[in-house]
């Protein structure tokens, strides 16, 4: 299934569940497994709460979700300004990213969107943009060593 989605929403912390929701129905009833759209929801919610936290002065944010084919491409972009963007930027290309201290209330976001994604890019201002990848693949059919029946499978994110 082919599917472009887009949603504009203002920069406040309630319309992260907001975007969980309808990009959920979306990757749902695209054919993904839970599992898998749950590690998508999870790294744009990061990215999401990243563009709240950081995205000022923009007064909104947006989030574009493009199905096609074999990949799930993502995203998450705002107008406003980024302190240091070389630095974030290579926070999401570093071999190796030092972890947060246990007591730190932030630092683990781009962890888990590296994680989660097949690929994460950042791109700085005019627009700041974090763009997530998954490459889909199939899951969740039963295997034939399991009483001889293959199920139908549904797409997925891995």
């Amino acid at each position: 299934m082919d599917t472009v989605f887009s949603i504009s929403l203002p920069r406040q912390a309630y319309t992260v569940s907001v975007v969980r929701d309808v990009l959920g129905t979306l990757l749902r009833r695209a054919g993904l497994c839970g599992n898998c759209a749950d590690d998508v929801l999870l790294a744009v919610s990061e990215a999401s709460a990243n563009a709240i936290d950081h995205g000022g002065p923009a007064r909104d944010y947006v989030v574009e979700a493009d199905l096609r084919g074999r990949w799930c491409e993502l995203r998450i972009s705002h107008t406003g300004t980024v302190p240091d963007p070389e630095t974030v930027a290579e926070r999401f290309t570093a071999d190796h990213l030092p972890l947060p201290g246990l007591d730190s209330e932030s630092g683990r976001g781009i962890l888990l969107m590296r994680y989660l994604m097949d690929e994460v890019a950042f791109e700085g201002e005019p627009h700041t943009t974090v763009m997530l990848r998954k490459q889909v693949a199939l899951c969740d059919g039963e295997s034939p060593s399991a009483g001889g029946r293959v199920a139908e499978p549904s797409y997925v994110l891995l």
